[in-house]
């Protein structure tokens, strides 16, 4: 169970890395569309799990460990965004989130 600052924590990360991924994303990966589906932070607040959905036809796992490698870069662009709300910025870990995916199979066995 998230206690409350978790949960506004996660909200003010999710929207920032929204941003910094929609302005910086075009370079690191070309014209794919990020989205942060969801931000979990530990309860000490020095990690954020962050789940991406990449709308690509090609491989989405190369895409993702060309983000991880300007986590970074990442970083220290959200560092500067919050630098007023946060006293520690947390660590990023990018996960690939497949929920669109298994949704799409799921309604891809019920309707032959």
């Amino acid at each position: 169970m998230e206690s409350t600052r978790q949960q506004k924590i996660s909200r003010l990360v999710q929207k920032d890395l929204g941003e910094i991924l929609q302005q910086k994303g075009q370079s690191m990966v070309g014209g794919v569309l990020i989205t942060v589906t969801k931000v979990n932070v530990t309860k000490d607040l020095s990690v954020a799990k962050a789940y991406l959905s990449l709308f690509t036809k090609s491989d989405k796992e190369v895409l993702l460990e060309t983000i991880r490698q300007h986590t970074r870069e990442i970083r220290y662009e959200l560092g500067h965004r919050v630098r007023n709300q946060l006293r520690v910025i947390p660590e990023i870990h990018f996960f690939l989130d497949d929920s669109l995916d298994y949704i799409e199979k799921i309604d891809d066995l019920l309707h032959p």
